[in-house]
């Protein structure tokens, strides 16, 4: 066997076992549940904190201007200002991600503390199995019965 063809079985090998298959799982779906915490944070929780505080905020376009191009006349957008090339510090849009990871945070410490208690509830209605014996031991059992005969 060649060592391109030992390298592809190698490659298929790890590719197909089920550690690889469970972590390409799991990123695809923590990608879409990122994108379900997101719009929980625009379209929930952002319109909750608007009519709270009693008019739009919007977290994601607050900014502080350090220095400006000069002879700069267009928007005050963080958009417009960053296209010119102004120091802008964009605090606003780390305030919407640090509410995303809370939330994303909060949520897997949810669903992991349910399936720990779902585990606890199997493990008390099912008590495990002892323990079976070593090797050694059942061979030794085995020549006490021989020997008893």
């Amino acid at each position: 066997m060649s060592k391109a063809s030992g390298f592809i079985q190698e490659f298929r090998d790890f590719a197909v076992k089920g550690n690889a298959v469970d972590l390409a799982v799991g990123v695809i779906i923590g990608a879409a549940f990122g994108k379900i915490v997101d719009s929980v944070v625009k379209d929930l929780i952002m319109p909750l904190v608007n009519f709270i505080l009693g008019g739009q905020v919007d977290f994601s376009n607050k900014f502080l201007v350090l220095s400006m191009p000069e002879g700069y006349t267009g928007p005050m957008t963080y958009a417009d200002l960053s296209a010119a090339g102004a120091n802008v510090l964009a605090w606003g849009n780390f305030v919407t991600i640090l509410i995303n990871f809370i939330l994303l945070a909060l949520v897997v410490f949810i669903i992991v503390k349910m399936i720990n208690s779902a585990r606890r509830k199997d493990e008390e209605v099912a008590p495990a199995a002892p323990a079976a014996p070593a090797e050694d031991v059942v061979v030794l059992r085995e020549i006490r019965d021989l020997l008893r005969k």
